[in-house]
């Protein structure tokens, strides 16, 4: 009784961090990246709870709590790169899964004996922080914080690769049916505990820190759509292009505006006009990274800036929000109405000024509205500049959902 609840203490408190990232995420109105800090715990949770309470000598014990865990920390990464501008090479942690997987499935074919899958499994996760650290460690821009980051997460590859063949030099062979009386199983309840714990407190600093400075930055803010206005938009954009400048990184901007949004005004008054824009701004805010920038600069106008994105996927997010947009439905407009946006997309050149980069962004907005707007236009592409610029007629009514 006394190891069974010994057994629960690391599930409950990852289950227990993971809550209060989710909470922070929800109250604090935190970028995606918290979320997923919180879904990590809650996977790893899940893990943990398998090995417990499932039969030990089940083969597809090891393989189902593999999956979990592989899926928290393929999370916990892409969440922590997220945070840092980078971005994981999901390809690799694919084929790092499927080795490991492979390899558990011969040792569990062949073998009573734990030790060997114990090995196959644990490298696995310690190649896939090792893969995390060295994206994190590309980001060069890092404080205190982000040094910390990189501390504990180095600390957990090395774990997982040294950690299994040292215990196992003292304890030769476990076979599965002892597997939760062995001295391992003893030691991994509280080395992961420490960890668990060690890592959440410093993500929870980074998130409090990111949370203390959202609430300075908050007079920033336009009160319609939480995004940033006009001026702190620009002030950040010149920080950005300079750092883009120094670090050798891609940095697209996507410009956007709502079609038809003068109509929107006179037949359904301002009030709609402005949850119209409100839906707009939330939309932005739920789609993009937590690298990236998003402003209110206009009426109806908006503006993101893409850290360390190149022009093909910066046009694919634009694409991605111009059909969400179109399908969403706003209060107080009619339940058949829809609306649209068009987008300018252009990607920064070497010495290129926030204005230049802002006129080149607007100038593929304005041939999107010609062309009949809720179209992406990129300012990249060489046959859309040489393009007729001589606008189309406008269309004078507001599109209409099928059906």
């Amino acid at each position: 009784m006394q190891t069974q609840i010994l057994g629960l203490v690391t599930p409950l408190m990852a289950l227990f961090f993971a809550a209060t990232f989710v909470v922070l995420w929800r109250v604090g109105r935190m970028k995606r990246h918290v979320l997923g800090f919180g879904i990590a715990y809650a996977l790893s949770a899940v893990g943990f709870l398998i090995t417990h309470f499932l039969p030990a000598d089940a083969f597809y014990v090891f393989h189902t709590t593999q999956l979990f865990y592989t899926l928290a920390t393929i999370v916990m990464l892409a969440s922590v790169c997220e945070r840092a501008g980078q971005r994981l090479n999901l390809a690799s942690f694919a084929v790092v899964y499927l080795i490991s997987a492979l390899a558990l499935a011969v040792a569990v074919g062949f073998s009573g004996d734990v030790g060997p899958r114990l090995i196959i499994v644990n490298t696995g996760y310690g190649v896939m922080f090792a893969m995390g650290v060295t994206t994190l460690l590309a980001a060069r821009r890092r404080d205190m914080i982000d040094i910390a980051i990189i501390a504990v997460m180095a600390f957990q590859a090395a774990d997982f690769l040294i950690r299994p063949n040292l215990t196992l030099m003292f304890e030769r062979s476990i076979p599965a049916e002892v597997y939760r009386d062995s001295i391992y199983y003893s030691l991994i309840g509280l080395v992961l505990g420490v960890k668990g714990v060690t890592t959440a407190m410093v993500l929870i600093g980074a998130t409090i820190a990111e949370w203390t400075t959202a609430l300075r930055e908050s007079g920033a803010r336009d009160a319609l759509t939480g995004l940033r206005n006009r001026g702190s938009f620009e002030e950040a954009m010149r920080g950005l292009l300079a750092r883009a400048q120094t670090e050798g990184r891609p940095l697209s901007l996507v410009v956007a505006d709502i079609d038809h949004f003068k109509q929107v005004n006179d037949i359904w008054g301002h009030q709609a006009g402005d949850q119209a824009i409100s839906g707009f701004g939330k939309l932005v805010a739920k789609m993009i990274r937590g690298s990236d920038t998003a402003g209110r600069v206009g009426g109806e106008e908006f503006c993101v800036a893409l850290w360390n994105c190149e022009n093909v996927p910066a046009h694919r997010l634009a694409e991605r929000i111009r059909q969400a947009f179109a399908g969403l439905q706003h209060a107080g407009l009619n339940d058949d109405i829809r609306l649209t946006a068009s987008f300018g997309i252009a990607t920064a050149r070497v010495g290129e000024t926030y204005m230049q980069l802002f006129a080149r962004a607007d100038e593929a907005l304005y041939r999107a509205k010609s062309k009949g707007r809720d179209r992406v236009e990129n300012a990249e592409d060489r046959r859309a500049e040489e393009a007729a610029r001589t606008p189309n007629s406008e269309p004078v009514e507001l599109k209409r959902a099928a059906g």
